[in-house]
């Protein structure tokens, strides 16, 4: 199993609103780094998902329960889309203040590329956050 993180604003796509909708359809990506992890996602692979602009924030774990297909809001077919459910919220949410300031996750791609959408998250970095959120084992 693989880790990522994807990133919505919480106007926008909130985690309470894929909670709601039980699944979500994650497409509209147009970034090419974005679409290579759309495509490298495995359907079991686990997601953080990030509250961008507001709040800034890692407030949940989603998963991939659909493995990229052409994404429905572009005839284009280098597209791709993913398919997301819901797996709990985090005790704790985890801020980028906080990520920023522990030196062990200075190579995560949320801090060395924030912009991206869709970004892959190592084991090592995964268990940080997971120790943060209260989430450890």
């Amino acid at each position: 199993m693989a880790y990522w993180l994807v990133k919505s604003e919480p106007g926008v796509y909130s985690w309470d609103q894929l909670v709601k909708d039980k699944k979500t359809v994650w497409s509209g990506i147009r970034n090419y780094a974005a679409r290579l992890h759309l495509n490298g996602m495995k359907k079991g692979d686990e997601v953080l998902f990030y509250h961008s602009n507001e709040g800034t924030e890692i407030v949940g774990i989603a998963q991939v329960i659909k493995e990229h297909y052409q994404d429905p809001t572009t005839d284009d077919e280098r597209w791709v889309a993913v398919d997301l459910k819901p797996l709990r919220r985090l005790k704790k949410p985890v801020g980028l203040a906080q990520i920023k300031a522990d030196k062990r996750l200075a190579n995560m791609a949320l801090v060395r590329i924030g912009r991206l959408s869709t970004q892959p998250v190592t084991e090592k970095e995964w268990e940080l956050i997971m120790d943060m959120a209260g989430e450890g084992k």
